[in-house]
């Protein structure tokens, strides 16, 4: 069995200071910085570091056999056994601290567990053995079939496929997505929440509620600085999104597809390109005006895929659709627009919740009502061709070999899934559906987000589209009753 790297009992302590930063710094201040208080402000320091190093002394992993064991033990012993044929990914990421001192952290995910959570982790690894232990956790029929230790020197390395490295010029993309637009918006409120949070403690709660009251009571200096924060959006995003998709990479590497991005914190994913079925190509308003796409995979048994499965961010849309089809496989067919019934759904669903909330202006009659009309009445307007641009964004169709539906309008995505993936239909109809005479059809797929929906199709569509995709499931359904 192996111990994680010595030198992480450097980052540990630092990390778990922050945690400790109000406590120590509210004794100081409740007890007038006298020795006594700086003496107990030492040991709490000091018992983080023991922390640290008893963490590192009973926590051992190791491969053996066919499976990785994590072991703790302490008081009570506990081992996490991981079998290598349920690794669907491993992740190494390398934040500031990490990058420093020459380690690493290597998430491990078996897809079982939802909501981005690994099924092990290993913080505090070399480089060296993070790289040499993904190759074990990757490859399971060699690791499985030699009882050999992790620490055997690794497999000759072999030369690395690179698809695309995205030039740095297409960061300048980034703000479009408006995913990291609201950057300074976040900063802000974070500052007044900390403020607030830790105000009482360290003794400025009540300057910090006074200069919030004294800002309120001038509306004027409240605009400036919403103002401000506006016009630092794009520039606040940008190098947001700079500093996670700097020299953005996508390879291919012994079977798998690898993505490594990040300027200040390294991270580099692997995706086994056998368990890839597909992909999905987003755009937001202003990125389709741009004409650039972001691309993520959809692979079974992934789990934490809106982070993990992204295979490209902001690039043209022809540079994407490109790369896709060569990394993966192209969707070749048109798609199938949909019936004018879905015309009328999606102009009503963008028109009429404003047009309810101008009406509730005018009979409620509340304070500022007629700019709330005049608000509410221009947003009816513009929901005519963003329904419009929602209807034109509906489609779906088959290759042959490829399923795609599309769907959306602010962000608009479509989804290209092998026809192996397909598990089951769906069905279904609301009552307003009913009332519009069309239908939902869920592709189920035992990948990605698990279906895959062509919104608002006609009757013949919603039998037409599961026949031409896996006649032989709905055939004898099909067939008309004997006479």
């Amino acid at each position: 069995m192996n111990r994680l790297s010595p030198k992480v009992l450097v980052i540990d302590p630092v990390r778990m200071l922050p945690s400790l930063l109000v406590p120590l710094i509210g004794l100081l201040f409740a007890s007038g910085f006298s020795a006594r208080s700086y003496l107990w402000a030492s040991l709490g320091v000091a018992g983080t570091v023991v922390f640290a190093v008893v963490r590192w002394l009973t926590f051992t992993y190791g491969i053996v056999g066919d499976r990785l064991e994590l072991r703790r033990s302490l008081i009570s012993r506990s081992v996490r056994t991981i079998p290598l044929e349920r690794v669907r990914g491993v992740d190494i990421t390398t934040p500031p601290m990490h990058r420093l001192l020459g380690l690493a952290v290597l998430r491990i995910d078996t897809g079982a567990s939802g909501g981005g959570q690994q099924e092990g982790e290993l913080n505090g690894v070399t480089l060296a053995e993070a790289e040499h232990l993904k190759n074990l956790l990757l490859r399971r029929a060699p690791a499985a079939a030699s009882p050999a230790s992790v620490a055997e020197a690794p497999p000759a390395p072999v030369p690395d496929d690179v698809i695309i490295k995205v030039p740095r010029a297409w960061l300048i993309y980034g703000p479009l997505s408006g995913a990291y637009l609201l950057t300074p918006f976040a900063i802000a409120g974070g500052a007044i929440g900390l403020a607030f949070q830790w105000g009482d403690d360290l003794g400025y709660g009540r300057a910090a509620f006074g200069a919030g009251r004294w800002l309120w009571d001038r509306p004027h200096l409240l605009l400036i600085a919403v103002l401000a924060l506006v016009v630092l959006m794009p520039f606040a995003g940008g190098i947001m999104y700079a500093l996670f998709n700097w020299d953005f990479t996508l390879k291919r590497r012994d079977g798998h597809l690898v993505a490594e991005r990040g300027l200040i914190t390294r991270r580099s994913v692997s995706l086994e390109a056998a368990r890839v079925r597909g992909y999905e190509v987003v755009d937001a308003l202003f990125e389709r005006w741009a004409g650039v796409v972001r691309v993520w995979a959809i692979v079974t048994g992934l789990g934490d895929s809106e982070t993990r499965g992204q295979l490209l961010p902001d690039v043209p849309r022809a540079v994407a659709l490109d790369l896709t089809a060569r990394a993966i496989g192209p969707y070749t067919g048109p798609l199938v627009p949909h019936p004018p019934a879905a015309r009328q759904r999606r102009v009503f669903r963008a028109v009429f919740p404003w047009l309810l909330l101008a009406l509730a202006a005018v009979v409620l009659n509340p304070p500022f009502w007629g700019a709330l009309l005049g608000v509410s009445l221009l947003f009816a307007v513009l929901g005519v061709p963003l329904g419009l641009d929602r209807y034109r964004s509906l489609g779906h169709g088959y290759d042959g070999v490829r399923l795609a539906v599309r769907s959306g309008s602010l962000r608009r995505s479509q989804a290209v899934v092998e026809r192996r993936a397909v598990v089951g239909w769906r069905l279904r109809q609301t009552f307003f559906q009913r009332r519009a005479g069309v239908f939902t059809v869920i592709a189920g797929a035992g990948a990605g987000k698990g279906g895959y929906a062509a919104l608002d199709v006609s009757p013949d569509q919603a039998t037409a589209f599961p026949t031409s995709v896996t006649p032989e499931w709905l055939a004898p359904f099909l067939k008309p009753p004997p006479s």
